[in-house]
C-alpha cells in the first residue's frame, strides 16, 4: 500500500487512498461515507423487514 503525499490527488475514493490531512477532503469524505452508510443500514432493515412479512405471510399467520 502506497501512503499519499502532501499534495498528492486521491487516487481512489477508498478510504485508504483519501488524504485525511486535508479538512476539505476529511469533511466530503466522512459525510459521503457516512450517508452511504446510513442508506446501506436503511436498505438493509427494509429488505429485512419485507422478508419476515413474506415469511410470516406464506406460513398462513397473517397477524392481521
Amino acid at each position: 500500500m502506497l501512503l499519499m503525499q502532501h499534495g498528492e490527488t486521491i487516487h481512489s475514493m477508498l478510504p485508504w487512498d483519501i488524504p485525511w490531512w486535508m479538512p476539505d477532503h476529511a469533511v466530503f469524505f466522512g459525510v459521503l461515507y457516512l450517508v452511504l452508510t446510513t442508506l446501506g443500514l436503511g436498505l438493509a432493515c427494509v429488505l429485512g423487514k419485507s422478508f419476515l412479512d413474506l415469511r410470516k405471510e406464506l406460513s398462513g399467520n397473517e397477524g392481521h
